[in-house]
């Protein structure tokens, strides 16, 4: 059944051959909005098999083809990175209501470029005269080709035993893709007076260990043992797997985001978009592994 969405009735989508843009442009369709799809690759485009108007655009390059492009926006949806905000939003038009797609890495204790670009985004936005809102999403998985749980599910089918930081004690509330993009389109039906920032997050709150266990049994791994290893070790091994080419590259700072907890209240999500977000266990039924 459909949410009671009240949406505008054009909406630009920026990063619309991605996996929150293309995710989010289908259900925009099957509320009967009109999309414009603004892309930076055609063929990356034209691979989403999406019907739409869609129009080239650089927000590294020309400033011109964005202006261009968002002339005509009432209703700006931005799911590129963040950091991208600064110049989208002096390209639209000001008084545009801009949806944007942050991240919770703006929180990790270990910042890197994807962290400090969402900060950066954040603040542009929070600082303009704009309205609307950032969203900032916990691990998304659940979308087709997503890199967390899919990408983790085929690690995990190669380890003879899994080992674990802290022993997997730290906290995870990864959310659905559904539930992001119910997220921004509760966010489009709203009338925002000005910016806002939000976490959204999914509806379950697991320990890392637990998180690994459903993601088993759902991807019909046998049970295997957990090996609680220090995180400086497993830093070691993880540089390693970019030269073995059967096992999923795994990034050091990843590991050492892993014992960092990542749970988050949930009260605001609701209050301001009405959203119940789905539990893990649900989510993992509706993800292929």
């Amino acid at each position: 059944m459909k949410q009671p969405f009240s949406l505008p009735q054009k909406i630009h989508v920026i990063g619309a051959s991605g996996r929150s843009g293309s995710a989010l442009i289908k259900e925009l369709q099957n509320h009967g909005c009109t999309v414009i799809a603004l892309v930076r690759n055609l063929e990356k485009w034209q691979r989403t098999n999406l019907t739409c108007e869609y129009r080239i655009i650089d927000l590294k390059g020309s400033p011109a083809l964005l202006v261009n492009a968002l002339q005509d926006a009432s209703h700006i949806v931005n799911t590129a990175h963040a950091r991208h905000a600064p110049t989208i939003l002096k390209a639209g038009p000001t008084d545009a209501i801009y949806v944007f797609l942050g991240s919770t890495r703006k929180f990790t204790q270990w910042p890197d470029s994807h962290g400090n670009g969402v900060l950066a985004g954040e603040n542009a936005f929070l600082r303009s005269n704009c309205k609307g809102v950032i969203l900032h999403p916990t691990m998304i998985y659940g979308s087709q080709g997503e890199n967390n749980v899919q990408r983790l599910a085929k690690l995990l089918r190669k380890l003879p035993v899994i080992p674990l930081p802290n022993g997997g004690k730290a906290l995870v509330q990864p959310i659905h893709q559904s539930d992001v993009t119910k997220s921004i389109l509760a966010a489009l039906s709203r009338q925002w007076d000005a910016p806002n920032s939000l976490v959204i997050a999914g509806g379950s709150v697991l320990s890392y260990k637990e998180f690994i266990q459903v993601i088993l049994q759902q991807a019909g791994i046998k049970p295997k043992i957990f090996i609680p290893l220090p995180v400086s070790l497993l830093k070691t091994a993880a540089f390693f797997t970019k030269f073995v080419p059967f096992i999923p590259t795994i990034e050091t700072d990843e590991i050492q985001r892993l014992i960092e907890n990542k749970n988050f209240d949930i009260a605001d999500m609701k209050k301001q978009l009405g959203l119940e977000p789905i539990d893990f266990k649900t989510g993992i039924q509706q993800t292929k592994l």
